[in-house]
């Protein structure tokens, strides 16, 4: 199923979860001068993944901020979260106000072609609030999103567009699987952001 250009934020998902895609929260140059400004002042890593009980470094780099230095727990490494920094503040309340949640931390990924992607996974760390809302904003590269049941194997996708919102929340995690599929046909960056709530 299709869902390219999808602008309300009617839900996405057909059952067992929601998932609202707001479109685009601001203008081209906004969202521009904050790709911009993410780029040149996040704290970029290599992300790191245990596999088969063996250290990966990927190409992707990742960032972890928040309230406190949180620590969070996923494919078996362990992050601290780093303060705040403004632009992270006033996009947090961007989409705060937009989705009427709230959220205290926030994980952000820089691929630098459309060949760096994210394999099929849900978002059920042990840290994370239960059913929680995860809000996705993306800049730079616009990418396809997909998601796929796990016990009926349905899928349907999405196109991120540049300075877009999507929010998954509910028993979304519980029930559906996610990624970001490679293509070699984007040849240029997408940042992403994806604000959480950690419980600690």
């Amino acid at each position: 199923m299709d869902l390219f250009n999808t602008s309300t934020n009617a839900n996405l998902l057909p059952f067992d979860g929601e998932v609202n895609y707001y479109g685009s929260i601001m203008s081209l140059a906004k969202a521009q001068d904050y790709y911009e400004k993410l780029l040149q002042h996040i704290h970029w890593e290599n992300d790191k993944a245990i596999i088969f009980g063996k250290l990966i470094i990927t190409k992707r780099k990742v960032a972890w901020y928040g309230d406190k230095p949180f620590d969070y727990t996923y494919s078996k490494t362990t992050k601290s979260a780093l303060p705040w920094i403004k632009e992270l503040l006033e996009l947090k309340e961007m989409v705060e106000q937009k989705t009427g949640e709230t959220f205290n931390s926030c994980l952000l990924n820089l691929y630098h072609s459309g060949e760096e992607g994210m394999a099929w996974h849900s978002d059920g760390e042990k840290d994370l609030k239960k059913n929680g809302a995860i809000a996705s904003l993306s800049f730079g590269a616009e990418r396809k999103f997909s998601f796929k049941h796990k016990h009926t194997k349905q899928s349907v996708f999405v196109h991120l567009e540049k300075g877009s919102l999507l929010v998954m929340k509910g028993a979304t995690q519980t029930n559906w699987l996610h990624r970001l599929p490679p293509t070699k046909k984007v040849k240029t960056q997408r940042i992403n952001l994806t604000f959480r709530t950690i419980e600690s």
